[in-house]
């Protein structure tokens, strides 16, 4: 009981004149809770981003070929889309890389 006084006290301080909401946005502002808002907002766009990855939407069968990760999209290399690396993850970038690359004929 002897830290009651002190808590009401500082308590009491920043409510000034019976103003709740005031003293909520004071401390908010002094807080900077601002910048632990857009901090949260960040990491929340970068997990979203995450999710339009063409491996996320489409998925692709992910096997090892050789000494290489293979994500495959489509029955075979020849009609589909495929990436390699060498773990999954590398894998999978490399195939959002196929993906988005513009269709070259080779002569």
């Amino acid at each position: 009981m002897d830290s009651y006084q002190p808590i009401y006290d500082a308590v009491r301080s920043k409510i000034s004149n019976g103003d709740i909401g005031q003293a909520v946005e004071n401390s908010l502002r002094d807080s900077n809770f601002s910048h632990y808002v857009q901090m949260a907002m960040s990491s929340i766009e970068q997990i979203a981003s995450e999710y339009d990855r063409p491996c996320a939407i489409f998925r692709p069968k992910l096997s090892l070929d050789g000494n290489q990760w293979c994500a495959l999209y489509g029955e075979n290399l020849q009609d589909g889309v495929a990436g390699f690396g060498e773990s999954p993850a590398l894998a999978m970038r490399a195939f959002d890389t196929a993906w988005t690359a513009k269709y070259e004929v080779k002569k």
